[in-house]
Order: C-alpha cells, then sequence, then structure tokens
C-alpha cells in the first residue's frame, strides 16, 4: 500500500462531511417524506405506494450496488478510485432528486409509472454517488483514531441535514405552496438540488485518497465476493444495516401521520405554545400557526439535538471502550425510549418530547459508530486476505441500507393499510387507523433494533482486535 500522512486537517473533515450533508437532503426527505408524499400529496394508494417502494428499492440494493462497488473498485483515474464517482454524479442526482418529488398532472396510471420511473434513477444515481463516498472514508486514512474522528465530523453534517428536514420542511412545504404541498414541495426540492451539487463539489475537490492498493494485490469479483461471505463480520453488519434502516424508515416516515392523526391538537397547541412564543418574541418564528406542524417540526428538533450532543461523545467513548460495545449497549438504551410511545395516551405531550429527545441522545451515540465500523470491515478483511476491497465492502453495506430503507417504508404504507388507513383525508381516521400510527413509531420498529442488538455478541472486532489490526496493517504498509 501506499500511504502518506494519516492525519487529516479539519478543512478536509468538514469537506468530507459535505458529502453527507448533501446526500442526506436527498436521504432524509426519502425517510420522512417518501411515504407520506406519495400517499398524501401525490395521491397514490397505500398498497401502490408500498409497492413501488419495496420493489424498486429492492432492485436497486441487489442490482444497483454490487454493480457500481464493483466498478468503483476498479476505477483508475488522476483523482482516485472514489472521488470521481462523486464528481460524476453531483448534477444528476440533484436533477432527479427534484424530479421525483415533482408531480406532474398525469393519469393516475401515469403517475404509477411516473413514480416508478423517478424513484428508480433517484436510487440508481443515489447509489452512484454515496456508495464510492462512504468506501472514501476507508482510504482517506488509516488511523482508526483519524477516522472516528471524521465519522463525527461527517454526521454532524447528517444531524444538520435531519435538523432542516425533519423540523423545518413540513412547516417551509406549506408556506412555500401558500397551502398547495405539491407546489411547496418541488421549490423546496430545487434549492436542495441546488445546494446539495455545490456541497458535493466541495467534497470532490477538499479530499484525497491516500490508501491505495498496489497492483499485485488487485483481486477478480469473484475473489472479493467469496471473502466477503466467509467474513463473520462483514455478514454481522449487513444484517445490523439492514435492521437498523428498517427502524429508521418505519418510524421516521411514521411520525408525520403519527402526529397529524394520533397527539391531541389542543394539548399539543397548550405544550408548543411557551416555545413558539419565545422563538417568535426572538424574531425566530419558523413554525407558522399550525400547532401539528410546529409540533412536529420541534419534536423531531428536541431529537436531534440531543442526537448531536449523543455524536460528540461516540468518539471518547468508542476510542476508550471500542466501537462495538459502545454501539450495543446504546441501541439497546435508544430502543426503550422507543417502545415507550406504545404506553403513552394522546395528551402525554411532554413525556412523547422528553422519550424522544432521550432515544436521539442515546441513538446520537451509534451513529458515526455504524459507518465507521463497516470501515473497520475492509480494515479486516485487508488483514486477513492481504487484498483491499473497500467499495464492494461498502457496496455490500447500502444493499443493507437500500433494503433497510425499502422494506421499512414499505411496512409503513402496508400496515397503514391493514389499519384501514384514508389517504389524502381531511376527515378524522377510524380508531383503528389512529392505533395503527401509535403501534408504527413504538413496537413495530422496536423489533429490529433490538435483533440488531443480539447479533452484536457475535461480532467479533472489539478494542483489543481494532488495535492489533491497525498496528498489524500499519506496519505492513510501511513495508
Amino acid at each position: 500500500m501506499n500511504t502518506n500522512s494519516q492525519k487529516l486537517s479539519v478543512v478536509e473533515k468538514i469537506g468530507y462531511s459535505l458529502g453527507d450533508l448533501a446526500a442526506n437532503l436527498v436521504f432524509q426527505t426519502l425517510v420522512t417524506y417518501l411515504a407520506y408524499f406519495y400517499t398524501d400529496i401525490y395521491g397514490i394508494k397505500t398498497e401502490h405506494a408500498s409497492a413501488i417502494i419495496l420493489i424498486v428499492g429492492l432492485v436497486a440494493a441487489f442490482g444497483f450496488n454490487p454493480l457500481i462497488g464493483a466498478l468503483a473498485d476498479r476505477t483508475r483515474s488522476r483523482w482516485g478510485k472514489f472521488r470521481p464517482w462523486i464528481l460524476w454524479t453531483a448534477v444528476p442526482l440533484g436533477v432527479v432528486a427534484l424530479l421525483a418529488f415533482s408531480t406532474p398532472d398525469f393519469s393516475y396510471k401515469g403517475k404509477l409509472i411516473y413514480a416508478v420511473v423517478t424513484y428508480t434513477l433517484l436510487l440508481l444515481l443515489y447509489a452512484a454517488n454515496n456508495l464510492p463516498y462512504g468506501a472514501l472514508s476507508g482510504v482517506i486514512t488509516g488511523d482508526m483514531k483519524e477516522r472516528n474522528s471524521m465519522s463525527a465530523y461527517r454526521f454532524v453534517a447528517v444531524m444538520f441535514a435531519q435538523f432542516f428536514v425533519q423540523v423545518f420542511m413540513l412547516s417551509i412545504i406549506e408556506s412555500a405552496g401558500g397551502g398547495d404541498k405539491a407546489a411547496g414541495i418541488e421549490k423546496v426540492m430545487t434549492w436542495l438540488a441546488v445546494i446539495g451539487t455545490i456541497m458535493l463539489l466541495v467534497t470532490f475537490f477538499a479530499t484525497k485518497e491516500r490508501i491505495v492498493p498496489k497492483p499485485e494485490q488487485e483481486s477478480t469479483i469473484g475473489q472479493d465476493l467469496r471473502d466477503l461471505f466467509k467474513s463473520r463480520p462483514w455478514i454481522i453488519m449487513l444484517i445490523l444495516t439492514t435492521l437498523v434502516f428498517i427502524t429508521l424508515a418505519m418510524k421516521g416516515g411514521s411520525y408525520v401521520y403519527y402526529f397529524k392523526n394520533y397527539v391531541d391538537r389542543d394539548s399539543l397547541a397548550s405544550f408548543i405554545d411557551p416555545i413558539t412564543s419565545a422563538l417568535s418574541g426572538a424574531g425566530l418564528n419558523f413554525f407558522g400557526e399550525d400547532p401539528v406542524s410546529a409540533g412536529f417540526g420541534l419534536f423531531n428538533a428536541g431529537g436531534i439535538i440531543f442526537m448531536i450532543i449523543g455524536i460528540t461523545l461516540s468518539k471518547p467513548l468508542a476510542d476508550k471502550y471500542g466501537k462495538r460495545d459502545v454501539f450495543g449497549i446504546a441501541l439497546f438504551i435508544s430502543t426503550l425510549f422507543i417502545l415507550f410511545f406504545a404506553f403513552y395516551p394522546p395528551q402525554s405531550v411532554a413525556l412523547i418530547f422528553i422519550s424522544q429527545i432521550l432515544h436521539g441522545f442515546f441513538y446520537g451515540i451509534t451513529i458515526p459508530l455504524l459507518w465507521a465500523m463497516i470501515a473497520d470491515v475492509a480494515d479486516y478483511s485487508e488483514w486477513k486476505n492481504n487484498r483491499r476491497a473497500t467499495a464492494i465492502i461498502f457496496s455490500a453495506m447500502m444493499v443493507g441500507l437500500k433494503v433497510g430503507l425499502s422494506v421499512g417504508s414499505s411496512l409503513l404504507t402496508w400496515i397503514l393499510g391493514l389499519y384501514d388507513y384514508v389517504p389524502n383525508s381531511d376527515a378524522v381516521q377510524t380508531a383503528s387507523a389512529i392505533n395503527g400510527t401509535k403501534m408504527l413509531v413504538s413496537v413495530y420498529p422496536s423489533v429490529p433494533f433490538l435483533i440488531g442488538t443480539a447479533l452484536l455478541f457475535y461480532y467479533k472486532i472489539n478494542k483489543k482486535m481494532e488495535v492489533q489490526i491497525e498496528s498489524d496493517l500499519k506496519t505492513r504498509r510501511l513495508n
């Protein structure tokens, strides 16, 4: 391996993190609003929305990701393996993200076809951009502490994207469209596409690939796949990533239904009134007059602010105790606060907000560690096989992400249908549908997190092995 100084400047860490901020303007919108957009803005039936999200998502997961991973690992350019992909996809990703959330006036069949085509293109370009971006973290530096630090920068940026999308976006959509949500979301996505494209270009110019495999360490796709399927850490991380994103998609997409249909409007208005009044008095009138939109935004804001605090603790805890142990404990505790939502009546707004804050704090600790652990799996593979195949390892994890996102979002719309939810309706939903929205933010999303916690007992890259792998690879690369 050719390796230069493994220390990273603050500028490079920030530049790298902007790429995830850009990608998450798309990803967080998919998690939070895709199901709601299809059912309540574009007017697609729940069963059709569920089928589109699931089928297209699975095709993207098992078709696009392995292909992009194999191509990225074999890319040769003066910019490296992975940075060129960020450059090539920056503009197309922004354009297609806008198209995917546009609402052309087609017949119902035309709407279904348009949704399938635009969602397919969006997932293809997202894979072509975000997979090499993720793999880039494994070749920017081989220093574990620098990698942990970079992951912390990266996921603070993720939280800013999540904060905007989950806190302000619903109110901005309603304001920008003058009550027309279809027009509002198109205007918002236009600006997000422009800003995201600029950020991706900054990432390309600000970063450098330092770990470059020598030609004799190159391998065939068949060898890479055989190495993967013999690696228990990789298999565990694949399953864990899938489970994590099933939960994120299910509960993240359910909150807008939960606030519109379950939480008591008067109790919510009374609870948030002192907060919104204080913000208005300070000239920060972000949320408008609708208590549901304002409450939804403030609820997400509390969780995200405390997620960011959790992220800041992630690196020191991981440096001291190891990524695996910190991830498992924090994930388990965060799951308990999801389960508590099952016991809150619609009027218990304070408890709902407190649970979200505490869930956000403990889940925030895990956020940088997931992707840092995947980079560790790439190191483990190189350590065991004397060959590095970074992108295909990350592509496998992207399979988990896409499967999780697709299954979670599809389950969300399918379960709403089971509970007799009526899309795009201003009428009061049935008691069954209202109960379904509560279950979708509590019991159902808790199950994948709990299974993921149990899986970590079989993941063997603990603190001791992290140190050994880093030391051995450093010696091997110097020689």
